[in-house]
């Protein structure tokens, strides 16, 4: 059968990029979608926005949740039920009426995707060898950025042809297709599958029995540093996802085919920026043996260079500089994914799908703020370029918080303080927790 053709390693983290794919084309197809429907039900900015930030809602709930769901009861089966709920959510949108109808859908669609990305966490934890943890959360991600890209051209082409519902309704059958051949191509564990040879096992990590409880409170303050760093970066995502097809469109006047090729540009950048973070993640870590250089260090260097290509776009007017500008600065960005969600399976792997899902939180809130806070700031100061001022605040005050992520702190089953730090004295031994080394 050709689908079982690769080996079952490869085709799990061919499954997962295809899935990051899907969700990232379902979640930014509103952003270019938004032309049509917006001037249907006669939105505001800041109506759209609410609609673009909506699905963050249950999203933002949903991330440790389903973290935890994936530890307790696997990533298959998570995936299959959060799939099926964001495939029809999708669908649903198609069929919306006005404004508080495209809400709920994209409240449904958070609800499917919350558990998504801590779910794929916990497999890639059993399947993918701990060297190469940053190569797959890079590739994933890049394929997700792929998604980002694909999806204004995608959108405009079907739109052009036929209208906006049509295109949900296609990106909501792709999901379900999904779906199915995710629940016959996937075992929880890689001993269990078929196809899997001995070679295969010896390279991936050790099988562990049911996972120990989780200690929720340890677990939040270990987390807390890299969750806020992820908020950092996520604002200027989500700013990015909501609103590039739009500031094009708006600020320079073009027409909506040009304005989806000048963001699928900016958009493609970040496709190359997350498969080169995944690779150099993974060279500094196999080069240096040190977590805290190819982690932390990168992660600030990359936040640091994303400030300094966002600069320029706010002392210019000039389409081909802005495009530019962004899709340096989208590249540096999404340079910092690889590391960052290696990171969760660095510190806790035994707790990888929850405290990745702690950690998306920070991306979750600033999906919820971003869109939201950009088009009142639109509305209200008429400023397609203003918005980007809060991202260079952020990545700036990101680039001094990711040197406490401390990566190379191994979480483990006492009691921790925020970023990192141990706690001593009898407070330490009054009950189990976690400690660091």
């Amino acid at each position: 059968m050709k689908l079982f053709r690769l080996r079952p390693t490869s085709m799990v983290l061919l499954m997962l990029c295809v899935m990051y794919f899907i969700t990232y084309l379902d979640r930014v197809n509103v952003s270019t979608a938004a032309s049509g429907f917006g001037a249907e039900f006669g939105l505001s900015n800041t109506q759209i926005g609410l609609v673009f930030s909506a699905f963050a809602y249950p999203y933002l709930v949903f991330q440790v949740i389903g973290g935890w769901i994936s530890d307790k009861y696997g990533a298959r089966r998570t995936l299959i039920v959060c799939g099926a709920l964001w495939g029809v959510a999708t669908v649903l949108t198609g069929f919306a009426g006005g404004l508080f109808s495209l809400l709920a859908a994209r409240l449904l669609l958070g609800l499917g995707e919350g558990a998504t990305f801590p779910a794929a966490t916990a497999a890639m934890s059993r399947w993918v060898p701990k060297e190469k943890r940053g190569f797959a959360q890079g590739i994933t991600h890049s394929a997700a950025r792929i998604g980002n890209a694909v999806a204004p051209a995608a959108v405009v082409a079907i739109m052009a042809a036929y209208n906006w519902r049509i295109a949900f309704f296609v990106c909501g059958a792709i999901s379900l297709v999904w779906v199915v051949l995710w629940a016959l191509v996937f075992t929880e564990h890689p001993k269990d599958h078929p196809h899997i040879t001995q070679a295969e096992l010896a390279l991936l990590p050790a099988q562990k029995g049911k996972a120990p409880k989780v200690p929720w409170k340890a677990l939040f303050k270990r987390m807390m540093p890299v969750t806020i760093v992820y908020f950092c970066y996520g604002w200027t995502l989500w700013l990015f996802l909501s609103w590039i097809p739009q500031y094009f469109l708006h600020s320079y006047n073009m027409d909506l085919k040009k304005s989806a090729i000048f963001a699928s540009a900016v958009f493609f950048a970040g496709v190359i920026g997350d498969t080169l973070g995944g690779l150099v993640t993974d060279r500094l870590l196999v080069k240096t043996k040190c977590l805290k250089r190819s982690r932390t260090w990168m992660v600030s260097i990359c936040m640091f260079l994303t400030l300094l290509c966002l600069l320029p776009v706010m002392f210019g007017h000039n389409a081909y500089v802005s495009m530019v500008c962004l899709a340096g600065g989208f590249f540096f960005a999404e340079m910092t994914i690889g590391p960052m969600w290696a990171i969760p399976m660095d510190i806790a792997p035994e707790f990888s799908g929850t405290a990745s899902g702690i950690m998306s939180t920070g991306s979750a809130a600033a999906a919820i703020l971003s869109p939201v806070v950009s088009g009142y700031l639109i509305d209200r100061f008429g400023s397609w370029d203003l918005p980007f001022a809060g991202s260079m605040l952020l990545m700036a005050i990101g680039v001094v918080l990711a040197l406490r992520m401390k990566p190379e702190n191994k979480f483990e089953t006492l009691s921790v303080e925020p970023f990192g730090v141990a706690t001593n004295g009898a407070a330490a031994h009054a009950a189990p927790a976690a400690i660091v080394k």
